[in-house]
């Protein structure tokens, strides 16, 4: 059996980069994988990230906002099983859990839901509750041991409350630990534990370095100190040196590998042999194969581009982590048995809610209703009036002479269709149904619908060419409001004569006048005839001066527009060269250095400095970074 554990510092990016999760899953060959920092919400958890053919997969996502912490840990694991149901497999769980302190859910049918874990009875439920909050545990039992997948709380320098949280996560899980081995069951811990627990874990660790609270407590849990539990890495390979699994993503430390090991596999128990009494029987001597760094996960790779000559550009794809695995031997079957309800394919956003069928009837009887409801009350295209419309009635009487109120209007057709009457207002009905009724006054006018390339043709003629932006400002301001006019008149759809011939429409003068100044803008410009228009002789010098006058605004417009580039040009030279300028050289190489802004809350926040460009390292190598600061100006530097 293979156990591997990955910081995969946020699951959608790690299975955009493989291509799917299934993908992702098989790189490993694992039979079962667990996953820290998901960086998911509950309602985040789709098929795509959750479900994979021939895995299992058992979750746990963060349910506190404080101070923003939504949708930023997570974890998970997947069990790679032949069958879900009916299996014998040791890698699938005979039960799963999530959280540790038994207040979250538990699939153990012997266990009540919601009630506290087994040797936790000495603390607050608000004390469980809070360290179970952020989803940083999920248990899977396996019959022959306990696996616990954990993300352990960071907590920088000086931050007191996350301190404490740290403390608060970590005794707690102990007195869970302490519990399950009374009662003789195995358990392995995996995950990423945020601590590095001695100097040989840590690149060029300080005096000082092993004093930290947390590495003497994960010290004291160890077999070298008298507790139960093996560091799995370390008892294969226990002088090994550099043997890192986390590097800063911002300073470029993979590749001096410049980091520290953080990500680890305990095991503590007895062996499954039956003389497990026997001296020099344990977990690791006759269960554990081998335990490694899977370093070709690392994000630089020997051949990558040096980030400080160019490589800052490139993105380097991959978490900020490499995944540790180890290899187990002699795990014999268990009992018959299924996947635990826990699993995330019962997850109602994964495979969806069950419907019946009577609601699908229901739901599907609702929208044919809907849908006849807005037929009724509106006007489609040409669906709608199949028949068509042969007349189009007004009534004076109680219609207002000044609009067309379309509440007062009714479609009267012959005896063989029915009548379709129209209640409402003229807003309520499609543009191109309210576009498309003529109205006459005491006078049947037949209009049919127009088709799709009508209209088409009529969005065209209103557009503006190119060219008509150019004409003199007094020509075009007087073109627009005569333009606008007409679609005003074109959307209320009345004409404002009663003895005006059907066939030959009879425009104004004004607009006349319009149309002929524009014809080298508008008309032209769309291809369209025009028809013979009763026009003063004085337009046409008119249009002849517009078009000469509008070249000349055209070609001094051109000029402009390349000297403000022209202009804009130089200035922006002239400000990287001042800013080429103010850039610092480092001391060491003597390279120009790149700026950064201080993140983390206090009096500097918001401050820029600068540093040596170059990837951080041992200070042994002169090729790594030489630990040049200095910060932007006078008013960054602290008080």
């Amino acid at each position: 059996m293979k156990i591997v554990t990955y910081n995969v510092n946020g699951l959608r990016q790690r299975v955009s980069q493989f291509g799917s999760l299934l993908k992702l899953l098989n790189s490993f060959d694992a039979d079962i994988i667990c996953i820290q920092e998901t960086k998911l919400r509950r309602q985040e958890l789709t098929a795509d990230l959750a479900i994979a053919d021939g895995y299992e997969s058992f979750f746990s996502c963060t349910r506190s906002s404080d101070k923003g912490r939504t949708g930023y840990s997570g974890v998970a694991t997947f069990c790679r099983v032949k069958s879900a149901f009916s299996s014998v497999e040791a890698a699938l769980p005979i039960a799963a859990e999530e959280g540790f302190t038994g207040l979250l859910g538990c699939s153990r049918k012997d266990e009540a839901a919601s009630a506290v874990a087994e040797g936790l009875v000495e603390f607050s439920r608000e004390e469980l509750l809070k360290v179970d909050s952020e989803g940083r545990c999920i248990i899977t039992d396996h019959g022959h041991f306990v696996l616990f997948n954990l993300y352990g709380p960071r907590a920088g320098d000086g931050d007191s409350e996350r301190i404490q949280f740290k403390l608060n996560f970590f005794k707690i899980l102990e007195k869970r630990w302490e519990s399950l081995l009374c009662r003789g069951r195995r358990i392995f811990v995996v995950g990423d534990l945020n601590i590095a627990p001695s100097a040989i874990d840590r690149c060029e660790a300080g005096p000082d370095f092993e004093k930290n609270e947390f590495r003497t407590w994960f010290r004291s849990m160890l077999v070298e100190s008298g507790g139960h539990f093996f560091d799995v890495f370390r008892a294969k390979n226990p002088n090994r040196r550099e043997a890192f699994t986390c590097w800063p993503s911002n300073t470029g430390a993979e590749q001096f590998n410049y980091g520290t090991r953080i990500d680890h596999i305990l095991c503590a128990g007895p062996c499954l042999h039956e003389e497990h009494d026997v001296e020099g029987h344990n977990l690791v001597t006759c269960h554990v194969k081998e335990c490694d760094i899977l370093t070709e996960y690392k994000r630089w790779k020997p051949g990558s581009a040096t980030r400080w000559k160019g490589g800052w550009n490139i993105k380097l794809e991959g978490s900020d982590h490499a995944p540790v695995y180890t290899c187990l031997r002699e795990i014999p079957d268990v009992l018959e048995h299924s996947t635990p309800s826990l699993a995330a394919r019962y997850l109602p956003m994964v495979h969806g809610l069950q419907q019946t069928l009577v609601s699908v009837l229901m739901r599907r009887q609702a929208t044919k209703q809907v849908k006849s409801d807005v037929v009724s009350s509106s006007f489609p295209d040409e669906s709608i009036i199949s028949g068509g419309c042969s007349h189009v009635k007004r009534s004076i009487a109680n219609c207002d002479a000044n609009g067309t109120d379309i509440s007062c209007c009714s479609l009267d057709q012959d005896s063989r269709n029915p009548i379709l009457k129209v209640v409402g207002h003229s807003e309520d009905l499609k543009e191109e149904a309210a576009c498309s009724t003529t109205i006459v006054f005491n006078e049947e006018y037949t209009s049919p619908l127009p088709n799709k390339r009508t209209r088409k043709r009529a969005r065209k003629s209103q557009q503006l060419s190119l060219r008509s932006f150019f004409l003199k400002s007094q020509n075009l301001d007087y073109g627009i409001e005569n333009s606008t006019n007409d679609n005003s008149t074109n959307q209320t759809g009345v004409l404002n004569s009663n003895n005006q011939s059907q066939e030959a429409p009879v425009m104004d003068d004004r607009r006349c006048t319009t149309m002929q100044n524009d014809t080298n803008g508008i008309s032209s410009s769309q291809g369209q005839e025009e028809p013979d228009r009763p026009c003063s002789p004085a337009q046409n010098n008119t249009n002849g001066n517009a078009s000469s006058q509008g070249q000349e605004e055209q070609d001094g417009s051109r000029y402009l527009e390349k000297q403000k580039k022209s202009d804009a040009l130089l200035e922006w030279q002239r400000i990287q060269q001042l800013m080429q300028n103010s850039i610092p050289l480092c001391k060491g190489h003597r390279e120009p250095c790149v700026s950064r802004v201080v993140k983390k809350p206090g009096p500097n926040f918001g401050h820029r400095f600068y540093v040596c460009a170059r990837a951080e390292g041992p200070s042994s190598n002169p090729e790594a970074n030489c630990g040049y600061f200095r910060w932007a100006s006078t008013k960054s530097r602290p008080k």
